[in-house]
């Protein structure tokens, strides 16, 4: 069997949690969310356990950069997925918390094997 390298096939479905640490965005925003743009309609299993789509993965981070890095309100982003203009391109997205912590995990590794 292959060893896994953690890394999840981009057509899979991701757990709120997942989302949650890929933005660095806390759960309870993720589900407030949902709650104010109908276009996000996570998959939801027994006990209330949300799975996101690529397409839901994809609005997240639009959304996410909207509102976090251009400037948008939550009523501006709104209007935007109302109308039929295309969306902004959402910016860059700096290095989130966890992907620092394996960059830095992997360079003190190779420091150590030194």
């Amino acid at each position: 069997m292959p060893a896994s390298t953690g890394a999840k096939d981009p057509s899979a479905f991701r757990t709120i949690g997942e989302v949650s640490a890929e933005l660095g965005v806390a759960q309870h925003i993720l589900r407030y969310w949902e709650s104010r743009f109908p276009q996000l309609k996570p998959l939801q299993r027994a006990g209330n356990r949300r799975y996101y789509r690529p397409e839901d993965v994809a609005l997240v981070r639009q959304i996410h950069s909207l509102l976090s890095h251009q400037g948008y309100t939550v009523r501006g982003v709104q209007q935007l997925l109302k109308s039929k203009e295309p969306l902004p391109e959402p910016e860059p997205r700096a290095e989130g918390l966890v992907d620092a912590l394996k960059r830095l995990r992997a360079e003190l590794t190779a420091a150590l094997a030194d």
